[in-house]
């Protein structure tokens, strides 16, 4: 799998977004794989309090994508969501942090790269 990094930069370019997601990926990432693990053992509590915290980490994701000026692609179905959202929790956005693109990417974010839009009242 290549990562067409210029695209994920383009739309990973906003500090709050960014933190956002330094917080909710790994939330996602740890519920789906304690939900996981409750769905094997059959426990059901851990099973639900895991996919409130992974749908609660999506919804985080979902609103910081809105303050970015260059939302990310729409998704074209089912299959689509499927295979990117599992590929960036999982993959992408773990490389992007371990290679020091995070780091770098929050440093060149300012308040400039917020999405006006969103901003005008």
């Amino acid at each position: 799998m290549r990562v067409d990094w210029s695209e994920y930069l383009r739309v990973h370019a906003n500090r709050r977004n960014l933190l956002i997601h330094l917080v909710a990926v790994p939330l996602f990432v740890v519920a789906a794989l304690t939900l996981s693990v409750a769905l094997m053992t059959g426990n059901p509590v851990s099973a639900i309090t895991s996919l409130v915290f992974a749908l609660f980490a999506m919804v985080l994701q979902g609103r910081g994508h809105r303050l970015e000026a260059n939302p990310p692609r729409p998704f074209t179905g089912p299959g689509n969501f499927l295979r990117r959202w599992f590929t960036e929790q999982f993959v992408i956005f773990p490389v992007f942090v371990l290679s020091g693109r995070w780091i770098d990417q929050y440093r060149k974010s300012t308040s400039q790269s917020e999405n006006p839009a969103r901003h005008e009242s």
